[in-house]
């Protein structure tokens, strides 16, 4: 038998439930990708969230859920988790928070969640991109 085996190492790479872009800072752009959630994807775009607090100064936020699955209950729980825990951050920083939901049951998640820990800051739900962007622009300018 050959002791010299050649072993492949593979990082398994878990699909991303969403996206956070922060490269147009202070609006950030968090994009649902379509894809289910799973513990990791959801813990990792939790992070994500986080992180856009870090310079901890004004900021923005556009959900674009046109692409979103519905996330497990679990995940619903978790995402009120997240808020309430940081809701004074959101206060601080957050102007606004725009979500794109062109679909009726996804607006429905969003209810059950706002239900579970209520939106610290003023948000808005839109069917498009463009309205969402504009309104939260609006946000971070108003005093």
């Amino acid at each position: 038998m050959d002791k010299n085996f050649i072993f492949e190492s593979k990082k398994l790479k878990t699909k991303s439930y969403a996206t956070v872009d922060q490269t147009g800072f202070p609006l950030i752009t968090v994009t649902f990708t379509g894809q289910k959630s799973s513990n990791s994807s959801f813990k990792a775009y939790l992070k994500d969230l986080d992180d856009c607090y870090f310079a901890k100064q004004n900021l923005a936020i556009v959900f674009d859920a046109s692409n979103a699955v519905i996330p497990g209950f679990s995940h619903q729980k978790l995402q009120a988790q997240w808020l309430k825990e940081n809701t004074d951050l959101i206060k601080t920083y957050c102007k606004g928070t725009a979500y794109v939901i062109p679909n009726k049951t996804i607006q429905w998640v969003l209810k059950m969640i706002l239900s579970m820990q209520k939106q610290p800051v003023p948000y808005k739900v839109f069917s498009t991109y463009k309205d969402a962007q504009i309104w939260a622009w609006n946000q971070l300018q108003a005093k």
